[in-house]
């Protein structure tokens, strides 16, 4: 039997005094069927259990299951899915075939339930049936243990309901009897295909099935316990789920609890204790939902795989929490989406912690909202309660020690850079002026100069290492915000644990690079600044927001041995001390992209993007943040003029021209190349005015000399159109033209 509590702050009675369902416990008629399991024989309400198939309940048909000696024209199986008939013949299958309500009590070492209405159920609303455990323990080694084949079902698959459902009509109704203790220990069936097709005749994941949705309660006092061992999965609805009461644990080799609809499945969790321990096997999540999971009350604690890029909570779509208690721990938790209306917490810990650590929260006065013991080794932890507020200070420890964070799950904290993005080196931004006009002293423009326009929001900045940038001190002040909820890079703070920090160096200074498409990610080097052995620094790769990537490796292990991502996106290389080291801690977190870009407010449905994304791959363009483009910002002259510049792969060149272009700067090479070659003229009195925006009219009128330079066609856009401040986004459309 599973683990009951695994908090010290989680009394049990904070479930039972959740939001209880109470479901009606009998038909239409006020009659309840009682069905008493087993080995000796099924009673049906006091009498030996029919045999034919035309009564209400009977037993003896055949259980469903994948049956060895077929080749792969008969399913998707292999020979670790298959059983013998002899196996499959020793269970004892009770069937269900009419609406009703049927108490279930007794044992079946080898058997199965399982609900039948025929084919025709599924559209009619009296095809119900509530099946009420109060003391059932059932297992079967073939197949689930318990199943819904064929009831009402009020939802279609293609009906996307955003995480909305109403089950209390369903024809799948499940009750927890009050003080009952209720055993399913079941196995799961492979895709088996209809004949001469590779279509899906059967294939049950879940001890516990249904095809159609299903809706479980518990009584009125909510005391009724349903404990769900699975070889494969543990709690499984084709459609939709609904969890709204009673004690529910759950045991799995692979996910705990799956709704599998792609992108329509909703898994809602109203009210109860629910405790899932996923993943025992090589994989699995604690509660996947493909499509989406909305929990409204309840307390959840689970738990996924601890080796597999695996979450607590999973779901394809979108994660709301609106009440209730969560403790999610995982490799990597899905992110729970901003719509939720209770607060909520996400912590990504730089390195693997160990199975036994105490995780405890405080707030700004030492009021302990959490003090949980995993029962697993985890790296991502979602918590949410009512406790939880916005603008508040928390801060976090693991087995006593305080911990640091150094980033959110968007990027580093504190405009750390990340490289190939952002300012750095020996980079000087340029001087803006605050109210768009020339700077203090200088007269209004002639020559190639026609206005002033409002400053500069960014430049283009030249690529650089931030090497020292990576290895940030972090904060032990968690504070949730209505836009921050997600702290990464977590480790001991070395003030509080008395451990010496360890900063670290990616090849060789250079950090990380971005990769484009199909390319692949180059780490030649990782050293510290102490000796720490191989051994004990952990090198993770995760997708930015925290989704569905993670890849985790010691450094011992070998940098070939690290799982590279292949799919565009951006992603966080996090290299640390792991947690359980003596005498060093420390983390640097790099951020880096593959394929598309990074920029958070330029989507591929912009006009601009493929302009902006050619000329960003090849280092012409980068962005005003590491999450930022800034596309409607105004262009200053300096950084028209050097994007243009780098574009060509021109030679600089130093000018005495102009009085207010210093020389050795940023971009004073660009301009001397462009006034030795008379494309840019100046305002006419002896300066450039590099720090002032460029207009439409000025960057045509720039281009037109530079094509009558390089004797090349250039067709003048700017005849029918208003003179304006020339926007970033279309200077990367302007300048990308010119290489195609």
């Amino acid at each position: 039997m599973i683990k009951k509590l695994t908090s010290t702050t989680l009394a049990l009675a904070l479930s039972l005094s959740s939001t209880a369902y109470i479901a009606a416990a009998a038909d239409d008629t006020g009659s309840v069927t009682s069905i008493a399991l087993s080995d000796s024989g099924v009673t049906v309400d006091g009498q030996a259990a029919s045999t034919s198939s035309t009564d209400a309940v009977y037993t003896g048909a055949d259980i469903i299951y994948y049956e060895d000696g077929h080749d792969s024209s008969y399913g998707e199986g292999t020979e670790a899915d298959a059983h013998e008939s002899s196996e499959a013949d020793e269970h004892t299958v009770v069937t269900i075939t009419e609406p009703g309500t049927y108490r279930l009590s007794g044992r079946l070492s080898a058997g199965q339930v399982a609900v039948d209405l025929g084919e025709d159920a599924a559209t009619d609303p009296t095809a119900k049936v509530t099946l009420i455990m109060d003391g059932v323990d059932i297992t079967s080694t073939v197949a689930p243990a318990v199943i819904f084949y064929n009831v009402y079902e009020p939802y279609s698959a293609d009906e996307d309901t955003k995480g909305v459902t109403d089950l209390s009509d369903t024809g799948a109704q499940v009750i927890l009897a009050d003080g009952s203790v209720n055993e399913v220990d079941g196995s799961y069936v492979a895709r088996i295909y209809k004949e001469g097709t590779t279509k899906k005749l059967h294939k049950y994941d879940g001890a516990f099935y249904s095809r159609m949705s299903m809706n479980i309660s518990g009584e009125t006092l909510g005391t009724g316990e349903l404990h769900i061992t699975g070889e494969k999965e543990g709690l499984d609805s084709e459609l939709h789920l609904s969890i709204n009461g009673g004690q529910i644990y759950i045991e799995s080799q692979d996910d705990g609890i799956n709704t599998n609809e792609d992108g329509i499945s909703v898994t809602t969790i109203n009210g109860g204790y629910l405790h899932v321990n996923a993943g025992l096997g090589a994989e699995g999540d604690g509660i996947d939902s493909n499509g989406y999971l909305t929990i409204n009350g309840g307390t959840i604690v689970t738990m996924a795989n601890d080796r597999s890029p695996d979450g607590g909570i999973d779901a394809d779509s979108d994660i709301a929490i609106n009440g209730g208690t969560v403790i999610a721990l995982g490799t990597r938790n899905d992110a729970t989406g901003t719509n939720s209306k209770q607060t909520f917490m996400e912590l990504s810990f730089a390195s693997t912690q160990k199975a036994g650590s105490v995780i405890t929260l405080k707030d700004a006065d030492g009021n302990e909202l959490l003090n949980h013991t995993a029962e697993k080794a985890f790296q991502s932890v979602t918590f949410s309660s009512s406790e939880l507020a916005t603008n508040e200070e928390y801060h976090v420890y693991i087995d006593g020690v305080e911990q640091q964070y150094t980033g959110n799950s968007f990027g580093m904290m504190g405009g750390g850079g990340v490289a190939g993005m952002g300012a750095g080196g020996d980079f000087t931004r340029p001087e803006r002026t605050d109210n768009g006009t020339a700077p203090t002293g200088q007269t209004p423009p002639t020559g190639d100069f026609t206005g002033g326009a409002p400053s500069d929001a960014g430049s283009f900045n030249p690529q650089a290492s931030t090497e020292d940038q990576a290895n940030v001190e972090g904060s032990t002040a968690f504070t949730i915000t209505s836009t921050v909820h997600s702290f990464s890079g977590i480790s001991a703070s070395s003030e509080a644990s008395g451990k010496t920090r360890v900063t670290f160096s990616v090849n060789n200074g250079s950090g990380v690079k971005n990769v484009v498409s199909g390319g692949k990610l180059v780490l030649d080097s990782i050293t510290s600044s102490v000796d720490v052995a191989d051994e004990d620094i952990q090198l993770t790769i995760t997708d930015v927001p925290s989704e569905s990537f993670s890849s985790s490796i010691l450094l011992s292990e070998g940098l070939d041995a690290l799982t590279l991502p292949t799919d565009d996106g951006t992603y966080q290389l996090t290299v640390a001390v792991v947690s359980d080291n003596a005498e060093y801690t420390g983390t640097a977190q790099y951020q880096f992209t593959i394929g598309g870009l990074p920029f958070t407010d330029l989507s591929p449905s912009d006009s601009a993007y493929t302009a902006v994304k050619t000329l960003y791959e090849k280092g012409i363009l980068v962005g005003t943040s590491d999450t930022t483009f800034s596309p409607n910002a105004n262009v200053t002259r300096a950084t028209a003029v050097t994007a243009l510049g780098r574009l060509l792969g021109i030679e600089q060149a130093e000018t005495t021209t102009f009085q207010d272009v210093k020389q050795g700067s940023w971009y004073s090479g660009y301009v001397g190349w462009a006034s030795s070659n008379e494309i840019v003229l100046g305002d006419g009195s002896g300066n450039f005015l590099p720090n002032s925006n460029i207009t439409s009219k000025q960057m045509d009128l720039i281009l037109t000399r530079y094509a009558a330079l390089a004797g090349i066609e250039y067709t003048s856009a700017e005849n029918d159109s208003e003179d304006h401040a020339l926007t970033r986004k279309e200077l990367a459309v302007i300048l990308a033209e010119l290489i195609q």
